[in-house]
């Protein structure tokens, strides 16, 4: 099983929290690559927060991608999203999952009618919301076997 190297996983920790409390109009999100030793960090470009991240790295590798949206945008769009969940199962939209995607491309809602959801929700949260909208059933529980 790989494990991420103590410098980089220390380097992600540092990124991540001065990203969200010094730099949340930028930071969208990290992930670690294990296969390339490298750690992937995503924002908002801004001058500040790069050279924060450069800095930050010391001898670790990690790569800068643009985002779309920061974090604390997307966490916005979830909380009012999961705030209306009542609403939208009283209009008959089953929303099964809601969560930010950590490379700020948006909101993903997770649900089994995404047409409906789809016109629904940006339709009441305006064309230009950053939501994403993918198939997913509801959670079913696993049945106990029937005893002996």
């Amino acid at each position: 099983m790989p494990t991420t190297p103590v410098e980089l996983a220390a380097a992600m920790e540092r990124i991540e929290r001065a990203g969200r409390a010094e730099f949340a109009e930028s930071f969208a999100g990290i992930e670690v690559d294990q296969e390339r030793v490298r750690a992937i960090v995503y924002r908002v470009p801004a001058e500040a927060f790069d050279d924060f991240v450069r800095r930050t790295a010391e001898s670790s590798c990690i790569v800068v991608r643009n985002a779309r949206h920061s974090a604390e945008a997307l966490d916005a769009w979830h909380d009012r999203v999961i705030a209306e969940l009542a609403f939208w199962s009283h209009r008959g939209l089953h929303i099964v999952s809601v969560g930010a995607r950590h490379d700020g491309s948006g909101v993903e809602i997770g649900t089994d009618d995404v047409d409906k959801a789809r016109q629904e929700l940006l339709g009441r949260y305006g064309a230009d919301a950053p939501l994403i909208f993918v198939p997913q059933a509801p959670a079913r529980p696993l049945s106990l076997p029937p005893r002996a």
